[in-house]
């Protein structure tokens, strides 16, 4: 069976957020919720991740679409998921959000080889406003020296 591409992005994260350390996480999911992720209909712009008090992480504002051809099985578009992470991740992520400050965002959903559903998670620091006009300038510079270089190559 072809699997399509799928690649759902946080496109904000890295202009809001420092990114400090980065994992991949299996996600829990029921059966719809994988169908519609595999039709590329989930979100991942407003989401971060949370533990609750037994330790577990879960993700929070992940929308995924209620899929085209579910019946009354259809899942929740706003539900929690529980992420997939070994012992020892979970427990260094814990100890980091615990003690400073310090939060955990996702930067993208994308299916692997095996056509299971995975979340590359970061911790991840907040930037404040001075460093977010200076991605912004670095930005606007790159794009100006490739205008720059490629008007010159011409």
């Amino acid at each position: 069976m072809l699997q399509a591409n799928v690649n759902i992005k946080n496109k904000r994260a890295r202009f809001e957020y420092e990114i400090l350390d980065k994992y991949t996480a299996g996600i829990v999911l029921g059966g719809t919720e994988i169908k519609s992720i595999r039709s590329s209909r989930a979100s991942i712009s407003e989401s971060f991740c949370e533990f609750n008090n037994k330790g577990e992480l879960f993700i929070i504002n992940m929308t995924i679409e209620e899929y085209s051809h579910g019946s009354h099985y259809n899942h929740k578009p706003k539900a929690q998921r529980k992420l997939l992470l070994n012992k020892r991740e979970l427990k260094k992520l814990h100890r980091e959000v615990n003690t400073s400050g310090l939060t955990i965002i996702a930067l993208n959903l994308f299916l692997n080889d095996r056509g299971l559903a995975k979340l590359n998670i970061a911790l991840a620091k907040g930037k404040k406003l001075y460093d977010k006009r200076e991605t912004m300038k670095d930005r606007d510079n790159k794009r100006d020296l490739d205008r720059i270089k490629r008007n010159f190559n011409n």
